[in-house]
């Protein structure tokens, strides 16, 4: 089962960046694995990572074997603490989720507007967290308390970070969001009609 874990990790790396949505050594992968985590190493690059390369946290994000974890594996702990149902975590700095993060004047509550119906399937509202220094553990409750919520998250000047029963699910929600992003970005000061919420009249 592990070999088997290990292998949906690196496919899962090796499927963001083979979509342009990691770049150079960025962007890191987790999977629940029993009480544990396994997790992307630090510095990795997703394009060329091996089974034998990941790194165990236990759900506290402390390092329990192999190389050293990402920097963030505590907020990949922190999400799955959270959510007893979710079983995988993807973080990237996608290039328009990235930038969507950096814009000033986003509702904390909700970062991307219903612009799409399956954004608003996959995705819902979009929580944004406070800047934070990458790998800065005060970001950690932050996460926390938003995972409580909501399985996409998005970190300010940084990126997403999504989770989902399983890689694959994750990373359709991922890349609906990635792609809501860019739709956000090149609709950004025009008239745009959202998606009515479930309460709106017909």
């Amino acid at each position: 089962m592990t070999r088997q874990l290990r292998d949906q990790v690196v496919a899962t790396a090796r499927t963001l960046h083979a979509r342009g949505l990691t770049h150079g050594r960025t962007g890191n992968v987790s999977i629940r694995a029993g009480e544990h985590l396994l997790i992307t190493p630090t510095g990795a690059s997703l394009d060329s990572l091996t089974p034998e390369q990941l790194s165990e946290i236990d759900a506290d994000g402390r390092h329990v074997s192999g190389p050293p974890p990402s920097k963030e594996a505590f907020l990949h702990a922190a999400v799955l603490r959270q959510r007893p149902h979710a079983n995988a975590v993807l973080h990237t700095h996608s290039t328009h989720a990235a930038a969507v993060s950096c814009l000033a004047g986003l509702d904390p509550a909700n970062a991307i507007p219903p612009l799409t119906a399956y954004f608003t399937m996959r995705i819902g509202r979009l929580p944004l967290l406070p800047y934070h220094a990458p790998g800065d553990p005060a970001l950690a409750p932050l996460v926390a308390e938003a995972a409580r919520e909501h399985h996409a998250l998005l970190l300010a000047n940084h990126g997403p970070v999504v989770c989902g029963p399983d890689p694959d699910t994750a990373l359709d929600a991922l890349e609906e969001l990635e792609h809501t992003a860019a739709i956000m970005l090149l609709t950004r000061g025009l008239p745009t009609t959202l998606v009515p919420s479930r309460t709106d009249p017909p």
